[in-house]
């Protein structure tokens, strides 16, 4: 019998991945935990409208150079809260940045918008963060409509009743040089998703009778105000590497992993968007400021990771809550 190769974000040694699902309420958040010395990271936020904690921390110059774990979660501001349930989680197991008064976990997050549909008073709560970490494992991540996609939707400028169905997607590559790179991206976007490489429209509008109507055409045809509410969105997601990259390589690398998002989903990047990406390298603390790798490889594949984990997001949504998945629309 054979057995399929683990593609996914977990497959990098390091990375365990767990989710909460709430499928009633149309919300959820996804936890990824890093090796227990943590993780160097770094992160680009490129939407206008972002919710996130511990950013600032991964920049260059600043104390606190490794992570412990980071947060998805769907709820809008109020699934910050999730971050604390996973604080718990580790300071249980002694894991954070060494104070004299104990260790304190950090955890960066980001959140999107899902208070549209199913419940908007179910939010991702810190019980729930603590959930998704005890769940936390190296299987092969499910992608779809589970954890921070749980509620997610995308192509929303013909309005939510004509929105397709979006999620959470995965995918792992290894390069010559024996590192892998890989994503995770949630994926609720108010652009549509396009398949870079054949220009396929994988999800836009629905028009009726299996059709899709792309945003670009409803912008360039409207008047005054865009078409819908401008405050449902965000793309957030993370890049794991095991290249034993430093901080400054793992911000410019996030830099580097938004064309992903670019290239997938159109228009990206917009005044109701919060879209943001963090970087993680899972090498341990004596690999750090090691690599002598090709920077712009390294780069270039995790755009291409991003963009592969966005159309698996969408290939492998459910219809949940009156928002049916690109699949079912296609075939209905």
């Amino acid at each position: 019998m054979n057995i399929q190769e683990n593609q996914t974000l977990t497959s990098i040694a390091g990375i365990k991945v767990g989710h909460y699902t709430d499928l009633k309420g149309a919300t959820g958040c996804t936890v990824v935990l890093m090796p227990e010395d943590g993780g160097v990271a770094g992160v680009e936020v490129r939407g206008a409208a972002p919710g996130t904690r511990e950013t600032d921390l991964l920049k260059s110059g600043t104390l606190v150079h490794r992570i412990h774990a980071i947060l998805l979660g769907g709820g809008s501001a109020f699934g910050l809260a999730a971050a604390d349930g996973v604080m718990k989680y580790l300071e249980e197991r002694d894991i954070g940045f060494k104070t004299r008064s104990g260790p304190v976990p950090i955890v960066p997050g980001a959140i999107l918008f899902d208070l549209g549909i199913g419940d908007p008073q179910a939010r991702p709560t810190a019980e729930n963060g603590y959930q998704a970490a005890i769940s936390a494992s190296s299987d092969e991540i499910t992608q779809g409509t589970v954890g921070a996609g749980t509620g997610a939707t995308v192509s929303k400028f013909g309005g939510m009743e004509n929105a397709i169905k979006g999620g959470i997607g995965s995918v792992t590559t290894k390069m010559n040089d024996g590192f892998s790179v890989g994503a995770l991206i949630a994926v609720n976007s108010s652009g549509d998703i396009q398949d870079p490489e054949s220009g396929i429209l994988i999800a836009g509008s629905r028009r009726g009778e299996r059709q899709f109507e792309s945003s670009l055409n409803l912008l360039r045809n409207s008047s005054g105000q865009t078409l819908l509410s401008e405050d449902t969105n965000t793309t957030i997601g993370i890049v794991a590497t095991d290249a034993p990259i430093n901080v400054e390589q793992a911000n410019r690398l996030a830099i580097m992993a938004h064309s992903g998002i670019a290239r997938t989903i159109v228009p990206s990047y917009g005044m109701g968007d919060g879209d943001t990406l963090f970087v993680v390298s899972t090498a341990g603390a004596a690999q750090e400021n090691e690599y002598d790798g090709d920077l712009t490889k390294l780069g270039a594949l995790a755009a291409w990771a991003v963009e592969k984990s966005i159309i698996n997001a969408i290939n492998n949504a459910e219809t949940i809550s009156g928002i049916p998945s690109s699949d079912e629309y296609l075939r209905s």
